[in-house]
């Protein structure tokens, strides 16, 4: 080899080497770390977020997925976005509304699964509606989670004044504990179905759900077209009847300012890896398809999430 032949072949080797540096060194400039923010245990928020983060280990290496954050449920999952606590967060849509200002500081990655609120008595209590709550005692959830806004507007929507209903503060492990040790009358949940827990304790104690599609008129009324009727199945915990409930979209959320990149990811996982973030706790309708992905009530898709969708379905 001449040596301006071998000149011009380290010149390459160089150039070679170099492109493949600016490579790597790209690579690990757009690596980072993601906190998913999720919900009470034993929920569908964790048990989605665990799935999630598992999908997203293994698609993209570059993401390095935390442990899914035990919450308070919405509410309290969109303050920590909102305070920069997390990067991802789970909520129903009627929180989001709460908190999003306009198009504001808030987009979404996706809608989801759909909750089911269940209003959960023992078999043989002498409540049947939510109008007999009037005297009793009530979890409404934990403080910041969905089930307590929800809560709060059901009991507003059936006409119970305030002080009607003496309400506590519970996570569903708590409220579960109470129910059965009489310490309140009743329990609201916002989850899927059937919800692990409430099975388990299906199985100690005769348990039913109360109907509240009654109220959804006044509910729209009052606080707008979030809310749609639903169907629990009948024997889903124990032998009780079918009931007809009320079911609220879930939402995958993130910043405004979140990268690009980043949700594009999610937004892969969510599509291509679907059948394998099927939550045990989901019966309802499963939002997973690109054209209920986008559907996302009124919070804006973020540019990077869009885009995935785009390439991926058009």
């Amino acid at each position: 080899m001449t040596a301006i032949s071998r000149r011009r072949a380290l010149t390459v080797l160089a150039l070679i080497l170099a492109a493949g540096g600016c490579g790597s060194a790209d690579h690990h400039a757009r690596s980072r770390s993601l906190t998913i923010a999720a919900g009470d245990p034993g929920g569908l928020y964790v048990e989605f977020a665990q799935l999630l983060a598992k999908q997203l280990t293994g698609q993209e290496p570059w993401l390095h997925v935390q442990h899914p954050e035990i919450t308070n449920g919405s509410m309290d999952n969109l303050h920590r976005l909102a305070e920069k606590k997390a990067d991802v967060a789970l909520a129903t849509v009627d929180a989001a509304q709460v908190i999003a200002d306009g198009p504001g500081w808030m987009r979404a990655i996706g809608r989801i699964y759909e909750d089911y609120l269940q209003l959960v008595v023992l078999a043989d209590s002498p409540i049947g509606s939510l109008a007999d709550l009037a005297g009793h005692t009530v979890s409404l959830g934990a403080p910041g989670s969905g089930a307590e806004l929800e809560g709060v507007r059901l009991l507003a929507a059936a006409g119970l004044p305030t002080g009607a209903v003496t309400v506590r503060p519970h996570r569903l492990a708590e409220a579960i504990t109470a129910l059965e040790t009489g310490g309140v009358d009743a329990l609201l949940w916002s989850g899927g179905v059937p919800t692990p827990a409430l099975t388990e304790f299906s199985k100690r104690r005769a348990i039913r759900l109360l109907p509240l599609t009654e109220i959804l008129p006044a509910l729209a009324k009052m606080y707008g077209s979030f809310y749609q009727a639903a169907t629990v199945p009948a024997a889903v915990y124990g032998p009780a009847a079918e009931v007809s409930t009320i079911g609220i979209v879930n939402l995958l959320l993130c910043r405004a300012d979140t990268d690009p990149a980043t949700t594009s990811a999610i937004a892969r996982v969510l599509v291509i890896r679907a059948a394998d973030l099927v939550p045990q706790q989901v019966l309802g309708t499963q939002f997973l398809d690109p054209y209920s992905l986008i559907a996302t009530e009124g919070i804006p898709l973020h540019p990077g999430a869009a885009e995935a969708y785009r390439e991926l379905h058009g």
